[in-house]
């Protein structure tokens, strides 16, 4: 009888919740401009799966790789502890990676985050614009840089564009030509450039050749998976565009100037593979 009693109440005391309930909804609401005002939304925190995806991912990845590559960093204190500045690095090894490796041992050991240029390719689909956005990078345009520049940001950008990293094979380390665009942002910006060398990336992924379609060159690799090669990074010291020529510049001497600097490059580079022992491992 007791349980029976229990059961009783039970059910009573939901359909008062009930009644209660459907008579709370039919009443009239009162008009907003009279009510309390609602609280702000609290800022969505980025859930655990995008944390992982664009940053934990990533960087285990890179460490991996850093390692995998034994890299090894040559003239570090080249690199300015503040302000902006354009990494100027040779392009090399269809994949990209000389890029992300560099943006990593910056990260790492100096706690500075460069912005990338990366290739318009990156961005003229939906999907693999959303990903380049959230890892950071930025499209290879001239606006963006002096946007990156202008925020007191180092800024990675490639002279040499596709042409440098989709070279073949047998072209390894002879820099192509040098676009102008560097020097024009750094001008606007007053910010020094830094001349990288990256050895070791021409090995790591090979490419036999390049085609053209529908005006876009493309590279022809022989291997996707990234073969042992040991790198070297080594930066250069900074250049420091004088007033003279910034108020005397033209496009001749612009052209001129990307000639001497890629000069400059080509030297160093030539030195860094007469002093390298071996490619892939000790003999």
């Amino acid at each position: 009888m007791k349980f029976f009693a229990t059961l009783k109440t039970t059910w009573t005391d939901s359909l008062s919740q009930a009644w209660a309930r459907s008579l709370s909804a039919s009443a009239p609401k009162k008009s907003l401009s009279h009510s309390r005002a609602l609280p702000a939304p609290l800022p969505q925190k980025p859930s655990l799966s995008k944390f992982f995806l664009y940053k934990t991912a990533p960087h285990l990845c890179l460490e991996a790789l850093e390692r995998y590559f034994r890299v090894e960093v040559e003239g570090a204190e080249h690199l300015p502890a503040t302000g902006g500045a354009i990494l100027l690095p040779n392009h090399s090894g269809f994949m990209g990676l000389d890029a992300l490796l560099l943006n990593h041992w910056i990260y790492k050991n100096h706690r500075r985050l460069p912005r990338i240029l990366l290739h318009k390719l990156w961005f003229t689909r939906g999907l693999l614009r959303l990903h380049a956005q959230r890892f950071g990078f930025q499209e290879a345009r001239f606006e963006n840089g002096i946007k990156v520049l202008t925020k007191k940001k180092l800024l990675i950008l490639f002279p040499e564009a596709e042409k440098g990293n989709f070279k073949p094979y047998n072209e390894k380390y002879q820099l192509q030509k040098f676009k102008t665009g560097f020097l024009r942002m750094s001008l606007q910006t007053r910010t020094p450039i830094v001349p990288v060398l990256i050895i070791g990336a021409e090995e790591t992924h090979i490419n036999v050749g390049q085609i053209s379609i529908l005006g876009q060159l493309l590279p022809l690799p022989l291997n996707s998976f990234p073969l042992p090669a040991k790198w070297k990074i080594r930066f250069l010291e900074p250049i420091h565009l004088d007033e003279e020529f910034r108020e005397t510049v033209t496009p001749t001497r612009l052209t001129e100037t990307a000639a001497k600097i890629r000069a400059h490059m080509q030297e160093n580079l030539g030195e860094e593979l007469s002093r390298r022992k071996y490619i892939y491992f000790k003999s």
